[in-house]
């Protein structure tokens, strides 16, 4: 995942950040609106993924199932379980969704482990993305249930009244950060770990850091199949915690 280069003066020079650099696929003109990039590529890897596991992978559905639907089945019941337990059982008519988006976030995470490959959910035009559909989701299926009861999210009744317009400034800004805070925190630590692995891979051409550098290559890269998957958890989860103050919006 990491490369180094030579500087002028012979020093090592560390581009950690070139491998989130967005690049045709064919050709080198600039990137417009319509161009195949590499992380058109590796989007549409992680779709093919999720298909072969989730489609094929569990087509036969076989009384005793292989590997491939044994990793779907548990995947279905892990999320089904979380929507139903974070967001009640009214929220079950979501889990489609859902379970879409959970996919595609582990897949994308665990594809852009691979060497050489590109992470799409370190982007935040990606992460951003998503995040916006959650929360226009969540907001329309608020007032759609329950019309202007929708707005006694930001009322906290259960406070002092004198409290309360206070506070329910508070909550409107805080709603309205949901997707900037849900959107980076997935692409922000995805980023980070593998930037710093990058660099650990550059100090590798040292002999002398050589055995500690690799190493710590060893550890972050474990550290980040980690991160990959709590990171997919942690935008689900949120998603469910949102959906469930849509669907129950009082305090």
């Amino acid at each position: 995942m990491a490369t180094e280069a030579h500087g002028e003066e012979g020093g090592l020079v560390f581009h950690p950040m070139d491998q989130f650099i967005v690049k045709p696929l064919f050709g080198d003109g600039p990137v417009g609106l319509f161009t195949i990039t590499n992380v058109t590529l590796w989007m549409a890897l992680t779709v093919v993924a999720v298909v072969l596991l989730m489609v094929l992978g569990t087509s036969k559905r076989s009384t005793i199932p292989g590997r491939m639907q044994s990793v779907g089945e548990l995947a279905y019941g892990f999320i089904y379980k979380m929507v139903e337990d974070v967001a009640g059982k009214d929220a079950v008519g979501f889990f489609p969704y859902i379970m879409t988006l959970f996919m595609f976030i582990v897949f994308a995470n665990f594809l852009g482990l691979i060497p050489m490959s590109f992470t799409t959910t370190s982007h935040f035009a990606v992460t951003v993305l998503l995040a916006l559909l959650v929360f226009v989701t969540v907001t329309v299926v608020g007032f759609v249930k329950n019309g202007a009861g929708f707005l006694g999210l930001f009322w906290v009744s259960s406070a002092p009244l004198a409290l309360r317009p206070i506070l329910a400034v508070i909550e409107i800004i805080s709603y309205f950060v949901r997707p900037v805070s849900h959107s980076i925190r997935l692409a922000g630590n995805l980023m980070a770990g593998h930037a710093v692995i990058k660099v650990f891979a550059g100090f590798a051409a040292i002999a002398v850091v050589s055995p500690v550098s690799v190493l710590a290559i060893t550890a972050m890269y474990g550290l980040e199949v980690l991160v990959a998957f709590i990171q997919a958890y942690v935008f689900t989860i949120l998603t469910c915690v949102y959906l469930k103050d849509a669907l129950h919006p009082s305090h």
